[in-house]
C-alpha cells in the first residue's frame, strides 16, 4: 500500500512539474489577448505586428505527436524522481548497519551479524541474511567462502532483475521519444509536399506549417531522449556501484573474521630464510 502511495506521489510531482513549465507560456498568452487588437492594428509601414511565438505554439504546432511525447516526458520524469528516491546510501549501505557487521565478524560473531542485519531492510542487510547463514564453522581455513559467495552472488541475480527493469525503461523512453519525432518528420514533409504539389506553391502558409510539424516534433523527440539516455547510464552506474559496494562489505566481513580465526598461526610462522638468535 505504501509503494502504491509513494507512486501516486510521484506522478502528481511529474505532472506538477510538467504544468510549470507549460503554465507560463499560457498566462503570457492571455496577458498578450487584450492587446491583439491594437497589435492586429496597421504599423506605419502598413504591415502588421506579429506576436513572437511562445513554448505552447510551438507545442501544438507540433500536432498530435507531441501528446505522445508529452507523455513520456511526465514518465521520465517520474521514473527519474522514484529513482532518485530508490538509489539512496541509507537503502543500500546504512553506515551503521555497515560497522555493526564488520565489528561482529572481527570478533567471528557470525549470529549476531545475521541478528543486525536482519533487523535491516536495505540491500545490505538482506543480503547478509541471504550469505552468512552459509558460514561453515568447521571449516577454519575458509569459513566456506565459496558457499557464502555463491549465496551472495545468486541474491544478487534475484535483487537486481527488479530494479534493472526500472531503469531500462529509460531506454525505453529514448527509443520512443526518437522514433515518434521521426515519424513526426516525416509525416510532416509528406504533409509538405503534398501541400506544395496541390497548390503549386502558391500556399506558403501551409507548406511552412507542415515543415514546422517536421522540425517542431523532431526537436520534442531529441529533448525527451538526450536526458534519458543520460538517466539510464547513470542510474544504471549509480546502482552497479552499490551493489559491488555491499558485496565487498559482506566479503570484507567475512575476511576478518577468518583473520581473526587463524591469527595466532598467522603468527606462529616464521618468515623462510631468518634464523633463530
Amino acid at each position: 500500500m505504501s509503494s502504491l502511495r509513494t507512486k501516486r506521489t510521484l506522478l502528481a510531482v511529474g505532472a506538477f512539474m510538467l504544468f510549470s513549465l507549460v503554465a507560463p507560456d499560457l498566462r503570457a498568452q492571455d496577458a498578450a489577448a487584450p492587446a491583439a487588437p491594437a497589435a492586429a492594428a496597421p504599423a506605419g509601414d502598413g504591415e502588421e505586428v506579429k506576436e513572437p511565438t511562445t513554448l505552447l505554439d510551438m507545442i501544438i504546432g507540433g500536432g498530435i505527436f507531441m501528446i505522445p511525447i508529452g507523455v513520456l516526458s511526465l514518465w521520465m520524469i517520474t521514473l527519474a524522481v522514484f529513482m532518485a528516491l530508490q538509489l539512496s546510501k541509507k537503502k543500500y549501505i546504512p553506515v551503521a548497519l555497515k560497522e555493526e557487521i564488520l565489528g561482529y565478524m572481527s570478533e567471528v560473531k557470525v549470529r549476531s551479524s545475521i541478528d543486525a542485519a536482519a533487523q535491516d531492510s536495505s540491500y545490505l542487510g538482506r543480503m547478509i541474511v541471504s550469505s552468512y547463514p552459509l558460514v561453515d564453522a568447521t571449516d577454519t581455513e575458509t569459513l566456506g567462502r565459496s558457499k557464502v559467495e555463491d549465496a551472495m552472488a545468486d541474491f544478487t541475480v534475484r535483487e537486481n532483475l527488479g530494479t534493472m527493469v526500472f531503469i531500462g525503461y529509460f531506454s525505453v523512453i529514448a527509443q520512443g521519444a526518437t522514433m515518434l519525432g521521426l515519424f513526426g518528420t516525416v509525416a510532416g514533409m509528406v504533409l509538405a509536399f503534398d501541400s506544395m504539389g496541390l497548390s503549386g506553391g502558391s500556399d506558403p502558409g501551409a507548406l511552412a506549417a507542415n515543415i514546422s510539424l517536421a522540425l517542431i516534433t523532431t526537436a520534442g523527440g531529441l529533448v525527451v531522449a538526450i536526458p534519458s539516455i543520460f538517466l539510464f547510464y547513470f542510474y544504471k552506474n549509480r546502482f552497479n556501484r552499490m551493489v559491488s559496494d555491499a558485496q565487498q562489505i559482506a566479503i570484507e566481513g567475512l575476511e576478518a573474521a577468518i583473520a581473526t580465526i587463524n591469527a595466532d598461526h598467522i603468527l606462529a610462522r616464521v618468515p623462510e630464510g631468518i634464523a633463530e638468535v
